[in-house]
Protein backbone atom coordinates (compact mmCIF):
# COMPACT_ATOMS: atom_id res chain seq x y z
CA UNK A 1 0.00 0.00 0.00
CA UNK A 2 1.09 3.39 -0.86
CA UNK A 3 2.51 5.57 1.69
CA UNK A 4 -0.32 8.83 2.24
CA UNK A 5 1.36 12.30 1.10
CA UNK A 6 0.51 13.37 4.28
CA UNK A 7 2.08 10.86 6.70
CA UNK A 8 5.76 12.43 7.05
CA UNK A 9 3.94 15.35 8.49
CA UNK A 10 1.64 13.26 10.51
CA UNK A 11 1.64 13.99 14.71
CA UNK A 12 1.99 10.08 15.70
CA UNK A 13 2.36 11.09 19.57
CA UNK A 14 -0.73 13.23 19.18
CA UNK A 15 -2.81 10.10 17.67
CA UNK A 16 -1.61 8.03 20.46
CA UNK A 17 -1.91 10.05 23.46
CA UNK A 18 -5.59 10.39 22.46
CA UNK A 19 -6.30 7.09 22.22
CA UNK A 20 -5.16 6.80 25.82
CA UNK A 21 -7.33 10.15 26.96
CA UNK A 22 -10.40 8.06 25.11
CA UNK A 23 -10.08 5.04 26.40
CA UNK A 24 -9.19 6.08 30.29
CA UNK A 25 -12.61 8.02 29.37
CA UNK A 26 -13.95 4.18 28.79
CA UNK A 27 -12.34 2.83 31.73
CA UNK A 28 -13.95 5.30 34.15
CA UNK A 29 -17.27 5.25 33.11
CA UNK A 30 -17.45 1.46 33.42
CA UNK A 31 -15.82 1.73 36.94
CA UNK A 32 -18.56 4.25 37.86
CA UNK A 33 -20.50 1.24 37.49
CA UNK A 34 -19.21 -1.34 39.29
CA UNK A 35 -22.45 -2.03 41.28
CA UNK A 36 -24.66 -4.46 42.71
CA UNK A 37 -24.69 -6.40 39.69
CA UNK A 38 -20.30 -6.98 39.99
CA UNK A 39 -21.21 -8.32 43.29
CA UNK A 40 -24.05 -10.74 42.60
CA UNK A 41 -21.59 -12.20 39.72
CA UNK A 42 -18.40 -12.58 42.03
CA UNK A 43 -20.79 -14.17 44.56
CA UNK A 44 -22.49 -16.54 41.69
CA UNK A 45 -18.93 -17.66 40.79
CA UNK A 46 -18.31 -18.33 44.29
CA UNK A 47 -20.79 -20.16 45.00
CA UNK A 48 -20.30 -22.36 41.99
CA UNK A 49 -19.22 -25.91 41.81
CA UNK A 50 -18.27 -25.57 38.42
CA UNK A 51 -16.24 -23.43 36.09
CA UNK A 52 -15.98 -20.29 34.54
CA UNK A 53 -16.92 -21.13 30.59
CA UNK A 54 -15.85 -17.54 28.63
CA UNK A 55 -16.88 -17.38 25.09
CA UNK A 56 -17.33 -14.49 22.77
CA UNK A 57 -16.55 -13.85 19.06
CA UNK A 58 -14.53 -11.96 17.46
CA UNK A 59 -12.57 -9.44 19.36
CA UNK A 60 -14.76 -10.11 22.30
CA UNK A 61 -13.29 -13.81 21.34
CA UNK A 62 -9.98 -12.45 22.04
CA UNK A 63 -10.82 -10.83 25.33
CA UNK A 64 -12.67 -13.70 26.74
CA UNK A 65 -9.55 -16.60 26.22
CA UNK A 66 -7.44 -13.50 28.77
CA UNK A 67 -10.22 -13.55 30.74
CA UNK A 68 -10.45 -17.27 31.17
CA UNK A 69 -6.42 -17.54 31.52
CA UNK A 70 -6.28 -14.64 34.57
CA UNK A 71 -9.30 -16.24 36.12
CA UNK A 72 -7.47 -19.78 36.02
CA UNK A 73 -4.14 -18.55 37.39
CA UNK A 74 -5.54 -16.90 40.19
CA UNK A 75 -7.65 -19.89 41.83
CA UNK A 76 -11.02 -19.72 39.98
CA UNK A 77 -11.38 -22.92 37.02
CA UNK A 78 -12.20 -21.06 33.86
CA UNK A 79 -11.78 -22.39 30.35
CA UNK A 80 -12.92 -20.62 26.78
CA UNK A 81 -15.01 -22.27 24.68
CA UNK A 82 -15.50 -20.93 20.99
CA UNK A 83 -19.66 -20.05 20.56
CA UNK A 84 -19.28 -21.87 16.77
CA UNK A 85 -17.57 -25.06 17.86
CA UNK A 86 -20.16 -24.82 20.93
CA UNK A 87 -22.82 -25.21 18.91
CA UNK A 88 -21.32 -28.22 16.99
CA UNK A 89 -20.79 -30.38 20.01
CA UNK A 90 -18.25 -28.66 22.08
CA UNK A 91 -20.97 -28.05 24.40
CA UNK A 92 -20.72 -31.20 25.45
CA UNK A 93 -17.34 -29.87 27.87
CA UNK A 94 -19.96 -27.10 29.73
CA UNK A 95 -21.41 -29.01 32.73
CA UNK A 96 -24.77 -28.14 34.79
CA UNK A 97 -22.16 -26.83 37.33
CA UNK A 98 -20.38 -24.10 34.86
CA UNK A 99 -21.33 -20.45 35.14
CA UNK A 100 -20.86 -19.15 31.35
CA UNK A 101 -19.88 -15.76 31.21
CA UNK A 102 -20.64 -14.70 27.61
CA UNK A 103 -19.09 -11.49 25.97
CA UNK A 104 -20.48 -9.56 23.13
CA UNK A 105 -20.30 -6.05 23.05
CA UNK A 106 -23.50 -5.41 21.05
CA UNK A 107 -25.06 -8.05 22.85
CA UNK A 108 -26.34 -9.15 19.29
CA UNK A 109 -24.04 -12.15 18.05
CA UNK A 110 -25.83 -14.70 16.57
CA UNK A 111 -23.09 -17.88 17.77
CA UNK A 112 -23.67 -16.79 21.34
CA UNK A 113 -27.49 -16.19 21.39
CA UNK A 114 -27.48 -19.65 19.89
CA UNK A 115 -25.93 -21.02 22.73
CA UNK A 116 -28.90 -19.69 25.47
CA UNK A 117 -31.51 -22.30 24.68
CA UNK A 118 -29.42 -25.11 25.24
CA UNK A 119 -27.80 -23.48 28.46
CA UNK A 120 -30.63 -23.17 30.20
CA UNK A 121 -32.67 -25.98 29.71
CA UNK A 122 -28.81 -27.42 31.07
CA UNK A 123 -29.67 -25.03 34.20
CA UNK A 124 -26.48 -22.96 33.63
CA UNK A 125 -26.27 -19.51 35.06
CA UNK A 126 -24.86 -17.14 32.65
CA UNK A 127 -23.80 -13.63 33.32
CA UNK A 128 -23.24 -11.48 30.62
CA UNK A 129 -21.18 -8.97 29.62
CA UNK A 130 -22.37 -6.55 26.83
CA UNK A 131 -22.49 -2.66 26.10
CA UNK A 132 -26.21 -2.42 25.76
CA UNK A 133 -28.56 -3.02 28.57
CA UNK A 134 -31.60 -3.71 26.68
CA UNK A 135 -29.71 -5.83 23.81
CA UNK A 136 -31.02 -9.95 23.67
CA UNK A 137 -27.71 -10.82 25.53
CA UNK A 138 -28.58 -8.66 28.55
CA UNK A 139 -31.65 -9.66 28.58
CA UNK A 140 -31.89 -13.30 28.97
CA UNK A 141 -28.36 -13.61 31.23
CA UNK A 142 -29.15 -13.70 34.86
CA UNK A 143 -26.68 -10.94 35.60
CA UNK A 144 -25.72 -8.42 32.93
CA UNK A 145 -22.13 -6.40 33.34
CA UNK A 146 -22.14 -2.90 31.81
CA UNK A 147 -19.34 -2.27 29.89
CA UNK A 148 -20.16 0.33 27.77
CA UNK A 149 -18.34 2.94 26.51
CA UNK A 150 -18.92 6.77 25.69
CA UNK A 151 -16.56 6.57 22.62
CA UNK A 152 -14.52 3.82 20.54
CA UNK A 153 -10.84 5.39 19.93
CA UNK A 154 -11.05 4.30 16.68
CA UNK A 155 -11.71 7.92 14.82
CA UNK A 156 -14.14 5.94 12.34
CA UNK A 157 -16.09 4.13 15.72
CA UNK A 158 -15.46 0.79 13.90
CA UNK A 159 -12.65 -0.91 15.60
CA UNK A 160 -13.43 -2.22 18.66
CA UNK A 161 -10.63 -0.54 20.80
CA UNK A 162 -12.35 1.67 24.42
CA UNK A 163 -14.67 -0.73 24.56
CA UNK A 164 -12.44 -4.17 24.32
CA UNK A 165 -10.12 -2.22 26.73
CA UNK A 166 -13.05 -1.77 29.27
CA UNK A 167 -14.61 -5.37 28.82
CA UNK A 168 -10.89 -6.38 29.59
CA UNK A 169 -10.65 -4.98 32.52
CA UNK A 170 -14.02 -5.67 33.65
CA UNK A 171 -12.52 -9.20 33.67
CA UNK A 172 -9.97 -8.52 35.31
CA UNK A 173 -11.74 -6.83 38.00
CA UNK A 174 -13.64 -9.59 38.46
CA UNK A 175 -10.91 -11.88 38.77
CA UNK A 176 -8.61 -9.92 41.48
CA UNK A 177 -12.24 -9.70 43.30
CA UNK A 178 -12.80 -13.21 43.55
CA UNK A 179 -9.09 -13.92 44.14
CA UNK A 180 -9.50 -11.32 47.21
CA UNK A 181 -12.66 -13.21 48.37
CA UNK A 182 -10.56 -16.18 48.57
CA UNK A 183 -7.50 -15.21 50.17
CA UNK A 184 -5.74 -16.43 47.06
CA UNK A 185 -1.89 -16.41 48.28
CA UNK A 186 1.47 -16.10 46.16
CA UNK A 187 2.25 -19.59 46.60
CA UNK A 188 -0.97 -20.61 45.35
CA UNK A 189 -0.25 -18.29 42.39
CA UNK A 190 3.35 -20.03 42.04
CA UNK A 191 1.70 -23.59 41.98
CA UNK A 192 -0.10 -22.65 38.74
CA UNK A 193 2.99 -21.18 37.37
CA UNK A 194 5.80 -23.60 38.10
CA UNK A 195 7.59 -23.87 34.63
CA UNK A 196 7.58 -19.61 34.17
CA UNK A 197 10.14 -16.76 36.07
CA UNK A 198 6.89 -16.31 38.34
CA UNK A 199 6.80 -20.08 39.54
CA UNK A 200 10.95 -19.93 40.34
CA UNK A 201 10.38 -17.12 42.28
CA UNK A 202 7.64 -17.65 44.47
CA UNK A 203 8.33 -21.81 44.99
CA UNK A 204 12.53 -22.12 44.92
CA UNK A 205 13.31 -22.50 48.36
CA UNK A 206 17.30 -21.62 49.56
CA UNK A 207 17.54 -25.37 50.16
CA UNK A 208 16.98 -26.04 46.89
CA UNK A 209 20.41 -24.29 45.50
CA UNK A 210 22.39 -23.85 48.56
CA UNK A 211 25.54 -25.71 48.70
CA UNK A 212 25.14 -28.60 51.68
CA UNK A 213 26.90 -30.74 53.70
CA UNK A 214 30.96 -30.73 52.94
CA UNK A 215 30.59 -28.62 49.98
CA UNK A 216 30.09 -25.49 52.70
CA UNK A 217 33.38 -24.16 53.45
CA UNK A 218 33.87 -24.16 57.35
CA UNK A 219 37.20 -23.60 59.39
CA UNK A 220 37.38 -22.75 62.70
CA UNK A 221 38.87 -19.71 64.92
CA UNK A 222 42.26 -21.27 65.28
CA UNK A 223 42.99 -21.76 61.79
CA UNK A 224 45.24 -19.41 59.85
CA UNK A 225 44.37 -17.25 56.80
CA UNK A 226 46.08 -19.36 54.25
CA UNK A 227 44.50 -22.73 55.71
CA UNK A 228 41.23 -20.96 55.29
CA UNK A 229 42.53 -19.60 51.25
CA UNK A 230 42.97 -23.84 50.95
CA UNK A 231 39.12 -23.97 52.01
CA UNK A 232 38.30 -21.23 49.81
CA UNK A 233 39.78 -22.62 46.87
CA UNK A 234 38.56 -25.72 47.77
CA UNK A 235 34.74 -25.24 47.69
CA UNK A 236 35.09 -22.42 44.82
CA UNK A 237 32.16 -20.16 46.63
CA UNK A 238 34.87 -17.15 46.89
CA UNK A 239 34.66 -17.34 50.98
CA UNK A 240 34.85 -19.38 54.08
CA UNK A 241 31.89 -19.93 57.27
CA UNK A 242 34.42 -19.57 60.35
CA UNK A 243 32.74 -21.70 62.62
CA UNK A 244 33.12 -22.98 66.54
CA UNK A 245 32.76 -26.96 67.55
CA UNK A 246 29.02 -27.15 67.09
CA UNK A 247 29.09 -25.00 63.65
CA UNK A 248 27.73 -22.17 65.45
CA UNK A 249 28.67 -18.68 62.63
CA UNK A 250 31.19 -16.60 64.58
CA UNK A 251 32.23 -15.03 61.27
CA UNK A 252 32.91 -15.00 57.48
CA UNK A 253 36.33 -14.38 55.34
CA UNK A 254 35.77 -13.38 51.55
CA UNK A 255 37.86 -13.02 48.49
CA UNK A 256 37.10 -8.93 49.47
CA UNK A 257 38.62 -9.69 52.68
CA UNK A 258 41.46 -11.17 51.48
CA UNK A 259 42.55 -8.70 49.46
CA UNK A 260 42.50 -6.24 52.25
CA UNK A 261 44.34 -8.59 54.03
CA UNK A 262 47.15 -8.94 51.28
CA UNK A 263 47.60 -4.74 51.49
CA UNK A 264 47.59 -4.62 55.86
CA UNK A 265 51.14 -5.24 56.70
CA UNK A 266 50.58 -6.70 60.19
CA UNK A 267 49.03 -9.46 58.44
CA UNK A 268 50.83 -12.72 58.01
CA UNK A 269 48.93 -15.26 55.29
CA UNK A 270 50.36 -18.59 57.88
CA UNK A 271 50.79 -17.16 61.50
CA UNK A 272 47.85 -15.03 61.72
CA UNK A 273 44.48 -16.40 63.18
CA UNK A 274 41.83 -16.19 60.53
CA UNK A 275 39.62 -14.94 63.58
CA UNK A 276 41.49 -12.23 63.69
CA UNK A 277 40.69 -10.93 59.94
CA UNK A 278 37.19 -12.37 59.51
CA UNK A 279 34.03 -9.75 59.53
CA UNK A 280 31.78 -10.85 62.05
CA UNK A 281 28.39 -10.54 62.42
CA UNK A 282 27.92 -11.50 58.64
CA UNK A 283 24.86 -11.28 56.35
CA UNK A 284 23.19 -14.62 56.40
CA UNK A 285 19.79 -16.13 55.46
CA UNK A 286 17.26 -18.74 57.28
CA UNK A 287 16.96 -22.31 55.63
CA UNK A 288 13.56 -21.54 55.23
CA UNK A 289 13.38 -18.75 53.12
CA UNK A 290 12.73 -18.34 49.59
CA UNK A 291 15.98 -18.29 47.03
CA UNK A 292 14.54 -14.77 45.46
CA UNK A 293 15.05 -13.16 49.29
CA UNK A 294 19.04 -14.23 48.55
CA UNK A 295 18.76 -12.65 45.37
CA UNK A 296 17.02 -9.10 46.84
CA UNK A 297 19.89 -9.68 50.16
CA UNK A 298 22.71 -9.88 47.95
CA UNK A 299 21.32 -6.86 46.00
CA UNK A 300 20.70 -4.51 48.50
CA UNK A 301 23.88 -5.01 50.34
CA UNK A 302 25.83 -5.43 47.49
CA UNK A 303 27.52 -8.46 48.04
CA UNK A 304 28.26 -11.99 46.22
CA UNK A 305 27.59 -14.67 48.58
CA UNK A 306 25.39 -15.85 51.69
CA UNK A 307 25.59 -18.32 54.87
CA UNK A 308 22.78 -20.59 55.32
CA UNK A 309 21.70 -20.93 59.07
CA UNK A 310 19.12 -22.29 60.96
CA UNK A 311 17.41 -21.76 64.11
CA UNK A 312 19.83 -21.99 66.79
CA UNK A 313 22.88 -20.07 64.47
CA UNK A 314 24.57 -23.26 62.55
CA UNK A 315 25.41 -22.97 59.30
CA UNK A 316 23.96 -25.29 57.21
CA UNK A 317 24.44 -23.85 53.72
CA UNK A 318 26.16 -21.15 51.59
CA UNK A 319 25.63 -19.62 47.98
CA UNK A 320 26.39 -17.57 45.94
CA UNK A 321 25.19 -15.11 42.98
CA UNK A 322 26.19 -17.85 40.26
CA UNK A 323 23.91 -20.49 42.18
CA UNK A 324 20.79 -18.18 41.69
CA UNK A 325 21.97 -17.45 37.82
CA UNK A 326 21.91 -20.95 37.32
CA UNK A 327 18.25 -21.40 39.22
CA UNK A 328 17.72 -18.67 36.74
CA UNK A 329 16.14 -16.59 40.15
CA UNK A 330 18.08 -13.90 38.86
Amino acid sequence: MPQPAHANDFDFAASGRRVFAVEADGLAAVAGRIDGAFSAACRAILASRGRVVCCGMGKSGHVARKIAATLASTGTPAFYVHPGEAAHGDLGMVTDADIVLALSYSGESDEVLLLLPALKRQGNAVIAMTGREQSTLAREADIHLDVSVPAEACPLALAPTSSTTASLAMGDALAVALLEARGFTADDFARSHPAGALGRRLLLHITDVMHAGDDVPKVGPDASVSEALVEMSRKRLGMTAVVDADDRLLGLYTDGDLRRSLDDEHVDLRGTRIDAVMTRAPRTIDADALAVEAAQLMETHKINALLVVDGEHRVVGALNIHDLLRARVV
